[in-house]
């Protein structure tokens, strides 16, 4: 168990405490100067490092006076660890989120299309390990674990809304694209230690790489799914970011693509404002944010 985390270190300090590698900075024949942290905060430091045997992700146990820059002797490499002491992961349960998600969406799916489609992603446990676990993002939104759950999430409910309130012609599929529009991001992004981009997320992104995990799925089961189904899905993931300045390869073309890039905007600028008011006491300003640009009235 993770003895105490930077947050409650003080300036001046000497501290015994275990830290991740987020991001090495630089390096000479001693020691090496990196982003250090847990889940609650990250500092600069220069880290002794002979042997050269650190690296990003790993955990080292650290010793020395916490400042600004903090000069640290690594007393060894801690190979058994709770990565959720190291990132930050979601507030709330994840095993309630699906739960909450799975309730919403089995009362509205009824034809064999959406229900197939749905259970080839959502009733498969390697699928739903790397779902419940993904970030939602690395830096802008729902960027912890769990992030991806609670973000599918509140789409999901604000998609069922909208296509209530506008008497969405094909409301099952503006759902389902609103559960599926960012499955993609379980590839796109490394979350088993600091959170970045894999490979396939800079070459491709999720959209591509969500179109590709469809296209798999409507393999699987050719005869079902007609082709103004397959259609209309990956419409809407090609299309939920709405414009093409903003990554989308098409602008959108449907009332259910309407419906579900609504509705992961409006779930996604709520929850970068959650993330730039934390901590900041009501009636006093933020202060600047690149995520909003600019800075907001709490």
């Amino acid at each position: 168990m993770k003895e105490k985390y930077l947050n409650e270190v003080k300036i001046g300090e000497k501290v015994e405490m275990s830290l991740m590698i987020i991001k090495i900075l630089s390096r000479d024949e001693l020691t090496m100067t990196a982003y250090i942290g847990d889940k609650t905060k990250e500092v600069k430091a220069v880290l002794k490092d002979e042997k050269k045997k650190l690296t990003v992700g790993h955990v080292v146990k650290t010793k020395g006076t916490y400042g600004n820059l903090y000069k640290a002797e690594v007393l060894q490499i801690i190979e058994d660890f709770d990565l959720r002491d190291y990132v930050p992961s979601v507030k709330r349960p994840v095993e309630d989120i699906m739960k909450e998600l799975e309730e919403l969406t089995s009362i509205e799916f009824k034809s064999p299309e959406v229900i197939s489609l749905n259970n080839y992603f959502f009733k498969d446990e390697k699928f739903l390990e790397r779902f419940t676990k993904a970030i939602g993002g690395v830096y802008q939104h729902h960027n912890y674990l769990g992030g991806l759950a609670e973000h599918t999430l509140g789409v999901t409910y604000l998609a069922k809304m909208f296509a209530d309130r506008y008497n969405c012609r094909h409301k099952e599929i503006a759902i389902l694209g609103a559960k599926l529009h960012d499955i993609g991001k379980i590839k796109e992004m490394n979350y088993d230690g600091p959170f970045t981009y894999s490979l396939e997320g800079e070459m491709e992104g999720h959209i591509v790489i969500g179109v590709t995990m469809l296209e798999e799925a409507f393999r699987a089961n050719p005869e079902l799914y007609t082709h103004e189904f397959r259609q209309r899905i990956k419409g809407i993931i090609v299309q939920h970011h709405g414009k093409l300045e903003y990554g989308s390869p098409k602008t959108m073309k449907s009332q259910e693509s309407y419906i579900v890039h609504y509705s992961d905007y409006v779930d996604s600028t709520m929850n970068k404002i959650d993330i730039v008011m934390d901590g900041v006491e009501e009636g006093e300003w933020t202060s600047y944010e690149r995520r909003m640009d600019g800075k907001l009235f709490v």
